[in-house]
């Protein structure tokens, strides 16, 4: 008697450190990655949040030179005040955080936090060597309660490059590239973009910074992301498959 042939298995898809499988809807994968060491995550996340204010605010509140005011531009001056803005512009601190919360294992969460440490790092550098502060804006903070409690603590000082710019902008590439291995729909990707692009708008509408700050800050992410291995992969077409750096 000959044996009966074993009945074909299709293959599973495999999820390693939340990889990508096509039977698995968008949200179960986005949880695998969020739940996968997110104590480290959390932790670390916060850790470094607070050296880099630890930093920032002995820069802003005790400048080692005398302090530049930026000049003003035609943008500056159409831009004008909007009290929403507060909200986005905070916004940014659950923003930076996902990057390192979708991170699929320890490696590529060390990698980002050493080219964001770089980028925070030039940043102060710049706020050591050439402090800067915006114009004042002529509003009443006292009438807007939320931002009265932020400009008590940064009035707008450590103008230039915004790191508020530079930050949003990094986190959207590194998040753009968590996205596609997550397979995401466009939805998601324009989410993405609208989301750091409002939170640049928010730093010339709450009048924290002005466009020259916008601008260097783009810069010092543009370098940045040069100087990430992952990034420039990305770029070069590796983002179809996995990356593990």
């Amino acid at each position: 008697m000959e044996p009966r042939p074993l009945p074909l298995i299709e293959p599973q898809s495999l999820e390693v450190y939340g990889s990508p499988g096509r039977s698995s809807s968008t949200l179960s994968r986005i949880g695998g990655r969020l739940r996968h060491w997110w104590w480290f995550k959390a932790m670390g996340t916060s850790l470094f949040m607070y050296v880099f204010f630890l930093a920032y605010l002995a820069l802003l509140h005790h400048p080692l030179r005398p302090v530049f005011e930026m000049p003003l531009t035609w943008v500056d001056r159409q831009v004008g005040f909007q009290p929403w803005a507060l909200v986005v512009y905070a916004s940014l601190w659950i923003y930076v955080s996902l990057p390192a919360a979708l991170a699929p294992g320890l490696k590529r969460l060390f990698s980002l936090g050493w080219h964001m440490g770089c980028l925070c790092g030039a940043g102060l550098l710049c706020y050591v060597f050439w402090p800067t502060v915006v114009p004042p804006a002529a509003v009443d903070w006292g009438l807007y309660p939320g931002y009265a409690l932020l400009k008590g603590i940064d009035p707008g000082g450590n103008a230039c490059p915004s790191l508020h710019v530079a930050a949003a902008l990094y986190s959207a590439l590194w998040l753009r590239r968590e996205l596609r291995e997550l397979q995401c729909s466009r939805v998601w990707h324009w989410a993405n973009w609208l989301w750091s692009g409002l939170i640049v708008f928010s730093t010339l509408a709450t009048k924290q910074h002005v466009l020259l700050d916008v601008v260097a800050g783009s810069v010092l992410a543009a370098v940045a992301a040069a100087f990430s291995p992952g990034l420039r992969r990305l770029r070069s077409g590796g983002g179809r498959g996995w990356i593990t750096v």
